[in-house]
């Protein structure tokens, strides 16, 4: 029996671009609470578009260094299932953000060249040893700025023993997503930059094309 890849359409602006989302297949829907990023919703917007959602895709919140106070106000509107921390976040403030509004968490990492795959190891451990909310890493290209980069890093650092529960994301289009799921062998899969016409704009032909990449990876691993 195949794993099927699950996969994250991150940066949802529209309610089309929601829809096309959910129709073409996508298990989680990722809204930018990051004043600064063009992928910014504010929390009224994200409770419009999150109604819009079925059962069974979560719905995640992607914040970049905000408060734990800035988190709770998000949630006290908008019903995100899923926190993900994007910035300069300590793993003590993580942890202490997702206690307070009882959300399981995603840390990305913003894998430098330098990294070594022992230090992805060790940042895992760390969180799942801290924090019953840890869900787990999501690795994402080092850029200046806060994700939506559209670059990717070097997979050959991601070690196999944690690949089966990472989220993979950095650069992903439909170009490289088949040969980005069948190399690390991800639990997931993120895009953003990679299924747009413009920031913040998603392609609903993109996206459609980006989950027929991914599931061409997953057919070809179960023969």
């Amino acid at each position: 029996m195949s794993h099927r890849t699950r996969i994250k359409i991150c940066g949802l602006t529209r309610p089309e671009d929601v829809q096309a989302a959910v129709a073409a297949g996508a298990d989680a829907l990722g809204f930018v609470f990051y004043d600064k990023s063009p992928r910014h919703v504010s929390a009224a917007q994200a409770k419009a578009l999150i109604a819009q959602i079925p059962p069974f895709i979560t719905p995640v919140g992607l914040f970049v260094n905000a408060s734990a106070e800035a988190v709770a106000d998000v949630l006290a509107t908008a019903p995100i299932s899923l926190l993900q921390f994007h910035g300069d976040e300590s793993l003590e403030q993580c942890c202490e953000t997702a206690s307070r509004v009882r959300r399981p968490f995603l840390r990305a990492v913003r894998v430098r060249a330098d990294m070594q795959s022992a230090d992805l190891v060790e940042y895992e451990r760390q969180y799942r040893s801290s924090s019953q909310w840890f869900a787990g890493l999501l690795l994402d290209a080092f850029v200046e700025g806060y994700g939506g980069g559209g670059k990717v890093f070097d997979w050959s650092l991601i070690p196999k023993e944690i690949a089966p529960r990472l989220v993979l994301s950095g650069g992903l289009n439909a170009q490289n997503a088949t040969e980005a799921v069948a190399q690390v062998r991800p639990w997931a899969v993120d895009v953003s930059s990679g299924v747009e016409s413009g920031k913040g704009i998603k392609d609903a032909a993109r996206i459609a094309a980006f989950i027929g990449a991914v599931r061409a990876a997953d057919t070809a691993s179960s023969h």
